[in-house]
């Protein structure tokens, strides 16, 4: 959830790659693609064997392959890792929000001041809590929330996995305590709890969004969450809490520190997230060269060809992730629509696919919560410039886009993939102003997409560009399952408009 330009893929090509777009926690995150520039990995081959028993180095192939399969399984979790540490361990990293066990509420949407966070979801306030489960479940409660305000709470572990939901879509709007717990936990649920989450690593996050329907709503939010609670199961019922788990020495990040240091992250993390059925040939090949809960990676000691071994598999690792971002989506009209985000069995190993969705944007919704639909070009693969052309996006009469919640359309500056300032402060169009904006004769809705007004007779649809390259996002909050559906993802019914260029 960071400088979002470190985790998401930048390139020329990114077009095609899938961004969910969560605020916060991503500008921790691994600045990847450059790999030409990256230092000589601090990495480590610790014995496995029985101690003073003599251990003869991997093969150069045998080394490389571990180091590519290890790299791709585990950025997600080193992507997580560094998020964690900035947002609840290091009080000095200038993205501190909460410590463990306490939620940080975002009573505010982003606006073009905004320039620490790219793609910023302009929507929802958010707020976040990071969970340490290692000595108890916690028991997050939840307010009701007036039925027509979406809302959501997103649960996140340590593997990237969604592994639960609460909120509008999953359990409703009323008011109601749920307890996450995490992957050893064997106790029994307490009266009073609706429902139990497990994590499958001892450090989870959950994210609430909290819909705003206009900029004098925000006191209304700021109500919804105060309504939201966290606390330790113990203190849920009023019981002495249990031992405190060990004080944890987090190994600092810094953008520099994550490019060389990868796989000591890597090794640092796997202690807290136990290895499931799907994980065990890799956690076998990663412990084979010393990587694993107890373990340490470290090169420094090897021959030259064993660290240019791995530090060649880490650049083809990375260009495996960059291909599937490249060809896993499809295009629509210009769009790329997509979703890459699920839980342990949405990926069922498929460590490739959840590396390209962490470095795509991590921390991204299921598509039955959202789908995140995003354009740079018109349908002929023109790309968009707010300096050279005026633009419209006309969604056909009964043709909106089909949600349960609201959809918007978001725009960026092309280069920054910042929100931009412009006369009327308007960063994007969505449902909630429909009843102060102009249909067409015919019932359809025309945006327009310029950087200069179209005539106050149209002001109520503009959407104000750049003055250079455009970058779009719509975003379909609960979209509908049945027909006319953006689902599945790629192949629904419902397919969004291409952009068309005035003449």
């Amino acid at each position: 959830m960071e400088s979002r330009d470190r985790i998401l893929f930048q390139r020329a090509r990114l077009k095609r790659a899938l961004w969910t777009l969560l605020p916060g926690a991503l500008s921790s995150a691994i600045s990847l693609a450059a790999p030409a520039s990256w230092a000589q990995p601090n990495l480590a081959l610790t014995p496995t064997s029985a101690p003073g028993m003599a251990v003869k180095a991997p093969s150069i192939a045998d080394l490389q392959a571990i180091a590519e399969e290890g790299f791709i399984y585990g950025l997600p979790i080193v992507m997580n890792y560094a998020v964690m540490v900035e947002y609840a361990v290091d009080r000095n990293s200038g993205q501190f929000k909460a410590p463990f066990n306490q939620i940080h509420n975002e009573a505010r949407v982003f606006t073009d001041k905004d320039t620490a966070v790219i793609t910023p979801n302009s929507d929802t306030p958010y707020s976040l809590a990071w969970m340490d489960l290692r000595a108890e479940p916690i028991v997050l409660s939840v307010p009701a929330v007036e039925k027509t305000r979406y809302y959501s709470v997103q649960l996140i572990d340590g593997n990237t996995f969604n592994y639960g939901y609460i909120g509008s879509r999953a359990t409703g709007n009323g008011a109601g305590d749920y307890m996450v717990v995490g992957p050893s936990w064997e106790g029994t649920t307490p009266p009073g709890i609706e429902k139990v989450f497990r994590s499958t690593t001892e450090f989870s996050l959950a994210a609430y969004r909290t819909q705003l329907f206009d900029p004098e709503d925000m006191p209304n939010v700021v109500k919804v969450q105060a309504g939201y609670k966290v606390q330790p199961l113990s203190s849920y019922l009023n019981q002495p809490p249990p031992p405190e788990a060990p004080a944890i020495a987090f190994p600092t990040v810094t953008k520099d520190l994550v490019k060389t240091n990868f796989f000591d992250y890597l090794d640092f993390s796997l202690q807290f997230a136990p290895a499931g059925p799907e994980e065990e040939s890799i956690r076998t090949r990663l412990a084979s060269i010393g990587i694993g809960p107890g373990k340490t990676f470290n090169v420094k000691d090897l021959p030259t060809e064993h660290k240019a071994a791995i530090l060649l598999a880490m650049k083809r690792g990375e260009s495996k992730v960059d291909q599937y971002l490249e060809s896993g989506q499809k295009d629509i009209n210009g769009w790329t629509v997509g979703s890459l985000f699920g839980d342990r069995a949405f990926y069922n190993g498929d460590w490739l696919k959840r590396a390209a969705a962490a470095k795509g944007g991590i921390y991204g919704n299921d598509a039955i919560e959202a789908m995140y639909p995003l354009t740079r070009t018109l349908a002929n693969g023109d790309l968009l410039d707010g300096s050279q052309h005026n633009y419209t996006l006309t969604f056909a009469k009964d043709q909106l886009p089909p949600v349960n919640a609201f959809w918007s359309v978001t725009m960026y500056d092309g280069k920054t993939q910042l929100l931009i300032k412009n006369p009327i402060n308007r960063y994007l169009i969505n449902s909630p102003m429909l009843p102060s904006m102009n249909r067409n004769s015919d019932g359809s809705l025309t945006l327009y997409i310029q950087r200069d007004s179209p005539g106050q007779d149209k002001e109520a649809n503009w959407l104000p560009a750049p003055d250079g390259p455009i970058y779009l996002v719509m975003r379909l909050y609960w979209p509908r399952t049945e027909p006319p559906s953006i689902l599945p993802p790629g192949a629904g019914s419902w397919k969004p408009p291409g952009l068309m260029q005035v003449p």
